[in-house]
């Protein structure tokens, strides 16, 4: 992945080795819980840190 702030569904699922429609589920997942901690999101993109933090990986 390249150095950037979002993950789009394609890269999410490709991480993770899960289908699209369930990296779909997860991002949507991710962005919920980052609207009710106030943050601004964008339908079908997680932020990077947030998602590697949630899944366990050393935050880049």
């Amino acid at each position: 992945m390249e150095n950037r702030n979002f993950m789009t569904v394609d890269e999410v699922a490709k991480e993770l080795k899960v289908s699209k429609s369930y990296a779909y589920k997860i991002v949507k997942q991710l962005d919920e819980e980052l609207n009710k901690l106030g943050y601004l999101t964008f339908s079908g993109r997680v932020n990077a840190n947030y998602f590697y933090k949630k899944v366990c990986y050393t935050e880049q």
